[in-house]
Parts: structure tokens; C-alpha cells; sequence
């Protein structure tokens, strides 16, 4: 299996690369980056032959695209829900920070024209999965800020996670053969939780991220004491894009659907 966790950081310039094409990250098929802005700084994206869609993390920015604007802002990812600009190939995407402003950038190949969207918090709500379920020990807020059903014509699928303090997401084990990729935050900086591919455990913290390759089962723990944000991103496959029914739950596992706790 190739490599699947990573622990980068933030250049000099504010940048840090979690997946691009051609790194040891590539079967993402997705380049996928963050920035830290200063009040003041400005940052254009434009990407011929890709999408891209830029989720303001935390901070206060004005986007730019197709002669609109809007100002926004996001105190956390903990507290408050997202703001996230999508667009298509050849469109420029321009971001200007009013404060000190983090970023995610996701991209990918896609020749597809489609409309722009700036994605508002009323747009995707956070909803609690699995409340009551496995002695309540998976409950977790998700939300969806873009999938095949909202934009069928991307090649992405982008959405959000909180777990409760201890508490499993991903849960029961299940996989799907579409790759995708999983951002952590914490909300105090000690905080880590365990991630899961296949065998292999890993250890989650802040800025930390999991490259899952389809095919592989992927659950998530987080230490009792913290919270665990989670940025999910799915990569299409060519005639196989990925849908809310295609999560396939471990058979060995199921059986606690039934068990009652």
C-alpha cells in the first residue's frame, strides 16, 4: 500500500501541500492545499483543465470570481459553519484576507464547464449521524457542502465532520472505491484521536491528514477530552461517482445495527 498519513507544514510563505498529482500522495488524484493569510495578503487561483474549490477555515476574507464579491468570515471550524467558493476551469478565484485567515484549496481535473457557487453556512448545515446508535459512542455532526446531487458536474465531493469529545466517526468500518481524503483539526493543540486504513493505525493530530485509497476501510477515534474536526474530500472515479448510498459497512460489524447498546 502507499503511503497514507502525512504530518506536513506551513512553508515560509504560508503554504502546506497535503496531496498533488505527482507526489507520494498522487492516488488522491486530487491536489489539495492550505494557506495562512495576514490581514492584507491576497491570493489568485486559476487552474485550466481544473476545478477548484476554496473553504475559508477560519478568519475574515473578500472573494473575488466573475466580477462578485463577498465578504465573509468564519471565527473556527468548531463554532461555525462554511463558507466555500467552487468553481470551474479557467475561472479565477481571487482572495483577499481582512484578518489572519486560513484556507483549504481543493482541485482536480475536470474539463466540465458548470455555474460558480459560493456556498453559504444555511447551504450545509451541520445534522447529527448516528444519535443513539452503538451505545452512542459514534455520534457525530457532518455536514455536505457539495456532492454529485448538488454538482453533478464536478469531479469532487467536499463536506465536514465534528466528533464528540471520544467518540468514533467513520463508524461502522466501511470503504468505497472512490479515494478520499481527511483533513484533522483539533480544538486544543494536545488533542489527537487514532485513524484507521485497512491494518494500519495512525495517530490524528492538528493539520495532520489520512490519503484513504478506495477500497480500504477507514473509521476514526477521537481522545476523550477533545473535539475532532475532519475535512472530507472524495475524488470521483470516471463513471463511478461517488454517492451517499455507496458506503459498504464491514460485514464483520454489522451486526451491531441489530445489538441493541
Amino acid at each position: 500500500m502507499s503511503k497514507v498519513f502525512g504530518y506536513p507544514e506551513f512553508d515560509d510563505k504560508g503554504e502546506m501541500i497535503l496531496t498533488t498529482y505527482d507526489n507520494e500522495y498522487q492516488a488522491m488524484m486530487m491536489d489539495i492545499r492550505l494557506y495562512r493569510m495576514r490581514a492584507g495578503d491576497t491570493r489568485s487561483f486559476c487552474r485550466e483543465g481544473e476545478e477548484i474549490a476554496v473553504l475559508l477555515l477560519s478568519g475574515r476574507l473578500t472573494y473575488e470570481w466573475e466580477n462578485n464579491q463577498k465578504t465573509v468570515s468564519r471565527k473556527d471550524v468548531f463554532t461555525e459553519e462554511p463558507w466555500c467558493l467552487h468553481v470551474s476551469s479557467g475561472k479565477e478565484v481571487k482572495v483577499n484576507s481582512e484578518a489572519e485567515t486560513e484556507i483549504l484549496v481543493q482541485c482536480t481535473h475536470n474539463d466540465k464547464e458548470f455555474e460558480s457557487r459560493l456556498y453559504k453556512p444555511e447551504d450545509a448545515p451541520w445534522g447529527y449521524s448516528c444519535v443513539g446508535k452503538f451505545g452512542n459512542v459514534a455520534k457525530r455532526r457532518v455536514n455536505t457542502i457539495f456532492d454529485h446531487d448538488i454538482s453533478p458536474k464536478s469531479n469532487m465531493v467536499l463536506g465536514e465532520v465534528l466528533n464528540d469529545r471520544g467518540n468514533w466517526s467513520g463508524y461502522l468500518p466501511h470503504r468505497h472505491p472512490q479515494p478520499e481524503t481527511y483533513l484533522f483539526k483539533f480544538d486544543r493543540p494536545e488533542g489527537f484521536g487514532a485513524s484507521f486504513v485497512g491494518d494500519q493505525v495512525f495517530k490524528s493530530v492538528n493539520n495532520s491528514f489520512l490519503a484513504i485509497p478506495g477500497g480500504e476501510l477507514h473509521p476514526q477515534a477521537v481522545a476523550p477530552g477533545f473535539q475532532m474536526y475532519t475535512c472530507w474530500m472524495i475524488r470521483h472515479l470516471d463513471g463511478n461517482p461517488w454517492l451517499q448510498t455507496d458506503r459498504c459497512e464491514d460485514e464483520r460489524y454489522t451486526w451491531l445495527h441489530e445489538a441493541g447498546f
